[in-house]
């Protein structure tokens, strides 16, 4: 959805209707995640994807009928993984895709929140998609404020309440109410689709070995910061374009910067004078992921002289260190894979081990 809302609000603010395709659940090994989204505009253009197969097609006849004037709809798709190939899927499993009209009367909020998504300002839009409530109704929400309706002032105020919720950890998934937002009860589905602005990810250290998490981290999406206390290695040039540096002592950089629970932090100094009063500090605030450079031997050290420094075990158990995944890595590149690796595998619960050697399905069901 973020990479077609720049087209989408053209549209809109063009006042054209169009039909909008959302994935708001999948099963097995679907292709695509919840939030993928495909929409049929004027001149029968189309942008965007739900399933990379022949799922298209039928999408977008749907979202055809609806942008002329038809009402909201949800579909479920799903093949076999043997069959998948066979009907273009590139795998098989579930998708559940619910395909509205986008209007400024029928949606006021829409362009406010492709604004906000363009202008990096965090916001969460609920729509709903099964229940006695109006399919495809939408409530756009922001930290302080929310525009639209889902039919019902009751579940407008616990849909608020959740999606901003789920804003914070930049969540996306299903939640069940009842008609008037009751919390045990699971007639009316909402889909929350949370637009948080990119993940950071806080490098310490302008060492080669930065310079490669730095490029892999903004590969993977994250807003990367590099910050070193020696102005001469602190330089802009040694970084991939568009890697903020900083040059300042790192345990100050980092108790006046705002972390949450998606934040990574790389600590590759492996120098007491530095590391120390910066994991003393990291430890103690949110983040996704606390990983520190460094032999079994600095570790050993290390924890030491965090544990004199006050930190309980409960804290130094969030610690990562010696960095990264067992790889076999030499280079600055290969670390910085090793270290990616160990990130993405705590983000969704991965092993770290092979797949052949692991049995079931590749993509085991997620929840937000």
């Amino acid at each position: 959805m973020r990479d077609v809302l720049p087209v989408l609000g053209r549209w809109y603010a063009a006042g054209v209707p169009f039909g909008l395709a959302t994935v708001v659940q999948v099963s097995r090994s679907a292709p695509r995640d919840p939030g993928a989204a495909m929409a049929v505009g004027p001149d029968e253009e189309v942008v965007g994807s739900v399933s990379g197969g022949c799922v298209e097609g039928a999408v977008f006849e749907l979202a055809q009928e609806v942008a002329a004037g038809g009402e909201a709809r949800l579909e479920t798709f799903g093949y076999s993984d043997e069959d998948a190939f066979s009907v273009g899927l590139t795998c098989g499993g579930e998708i559940t895709v619910l395909v509205r009209a986008v209007t400024p009367e029928g949606d006021p909020g829409f362009g406010a929140v492709a604004d906000s998504v363009a202008a990096g300002e965090p916001v969460t839009v609920a729509t709903v998609t099964d229940g006695p409530a109006p399919r495809g109704a939408a409530l756009a929400v922001w930290p302080d404020r929310a525009l639209g309706t889902l039919g019902a002032s009751g579940l407008d105020a616990a849909v608020t309440a959740d999606a901003r919720g789920e804003l914070a950890l930049g969540a996306t998934g299903l939640r069940h109410y009842g008609p008037q937002g009751q919390r045990r009860e699971d007639a009316v589905s909402v889909f929350l689709q949370s637009f948080a602005p990119p993940p950071r990810m806080l490098v310490f250290g302008a060492i080669d070995y930065a310079a490669a998490v730095a490029r892999i981290g903004d590969f993977l999406g994250y807003r990367v910061t590099v910050c070193d206390a020696r102005p001469v290695f602190a330089t802009p040039r040694r970084f991939p374009e568009g890697v903020e540096v900083v040059a300042r002592w790192p345990h100050r950089y980092l108790r006046e910067t705002d972390t949450d629970e998606r934040t990574v932090i790389c600590v590759l100094t492996h120098d007491p004078k530095f590391d120390v009063p910066l994991l003393t500090e990291a430890l103690r605030r949110p983040a996704a992921y606390i990983g520190a450079m460094g032999s079994r031997r600095t570790h050993t050290d290390r924890a030491a002289r965090l544990a004199g420094a006050g930190l309980t075990e409960s804290e130094l158990s969030r610690l990562r260190s010696p960095v990264g995944l067992d790889l076999g890595a030499r280079t600055p590149e290969e670390v910085a894979v090793s270290v990616a690796a160990e990130i993405v595998a705590l983000r969704w619960g991965g092993s770290g081990a092979p797949l052949t050697a692991t049995e079931g399905a590749v993509h085991p069901h997620r929840t937000s």
